[in-house]
């Protein structure tokens, strides 16, 4: 009897780092697809699977750059006297139609920039940024309360299809 194959899984697609966090926090409107300017040790180091977007954020500075800023690239252990920072601000690479509208969209107060997720796209690290609007205390409960009920209502259509059939 021949093997399943499951999907073929490439080294050069894979996520390394979800800030969960922030979909907490936050309500997101929308999302781009960003690329990242990073030096050498900063790609091994995030091929090894480690970064931490939990209290990253994105602006502009001098005009359309778009930074990421506070997001943890920890040093790359092999790394010699041309090791990264570990915290240092890192460029995104949009097209300049998306700068002009992320531009446009934050200047609304209360939204933000914020990293999703942080990824290897065909060899090349990117990362998901997405414009955001801070949740209040109540709406996080609500979305946490909808969620368990959302659970409850799948366990008991579950007990129920067993039941039946």
């Amino acid at each position: 009897m021949a093997k399943k194959k499951g999907p073929k899984r490439d080294p050069n697609n894979s996520v390394v780092a979800t800030n969960r966090r922030a979909r907490h926090d936050y309500e997101i409107l929308d999302r781009y697809e960003a690329g990242m300017v990073l030096t050498g040790t900063e790609v091994k180091s995030l091929r090894e699977g480690q970064a931490n977007l939990t209290d990253g954020f994105g602006g502009f500075a001098s005009g359309l750059e778009l930074w990421l800023e506070q997001v943890t690239i920890p040093e790359y252990l092999n790394g010699t006297w041309t090791n990264h920072s570990a915290r240092r601000k890192r460029k995104l690479l949009l097209h300049q139609k998306e700068l002009v509208k992320i531009s446009r969209q934050i200047e609304d107060p209360g939204l933000t920039i914020v990293p999703l997720q942080l990824y290897f796209k065909d060899g090349k690290a990117k990362v998901e940024i997405g414009i955001a609007r801070g949740k209040r205390e109540f709406d996080k409960r609500q979305t946490l309360r909808e969620k368990q009920d959302n659970r409850e209502a799948q366990r008991a259509m579950r007990y129920r299809n067993l039941r039946s059939s």
